[in-house]
């Protein structure tokens, strides 16, 4: 018995293999992280060993760091191949992600006028405004 698979023809595969070969994942060893911190979702299962098997037609979830990733396994995969190469293995169901603005540090870094503590200046004002109602 061969552990290697040939790509179509309804072979399986290794997700931690194909998750290399698709290039969703920079290692192997990073796949088999993911994989057993429960990232990784294979038709609605969620998958803790990275020796699970998929196939044609199998939907693959994956929780990554900036994103999450749906795919359908169009295929198994041979090599981790040039990234033209691996689009071939999976469609990307991936919704696309909203349309949210990302805040500079400094953008973050500013409040409104009255939110959050006061500022030295406030202080004092309140300070003297305490003092004269005594």
């Amino acid at each position: 018995m061969s552990g290697e698979t040939q790509p179509g023809s309804g072979s399986r595969q290794r997700i931690d293999k194909w998750l290399f070969f698709t290039r969703m994942v920079k290692s192997r060893s990073l796949a088999q992280g993911h994989i057993q911190s429960g990232h990784v979702r294979i038709n609605g299962e969620r998958v803790q060993q990275p020796s699970q098997t998929v196939k044609a037609g199998d939907r693959v979830e994956l929780t990554l760091d900036r994103r999450d990733v749906v795919l359908i396994v169009k295929a198994s995969g041979e090599r981790r191949g040039p990234f033209e190469e691996a689009k071939l293995l999976y469609e990307d169901l991936t919704p696309p992600q909203g349309e949210t603005k990302r805040l500079t540090p400094y953008e973050q870094a500013i409040r409104s006028t009255g939110a959050g503590r006061p500022t030295k200046k406030e202080r004092r004002a309140v300070d003297r405004l305490m003092s004269d109602e005594d």
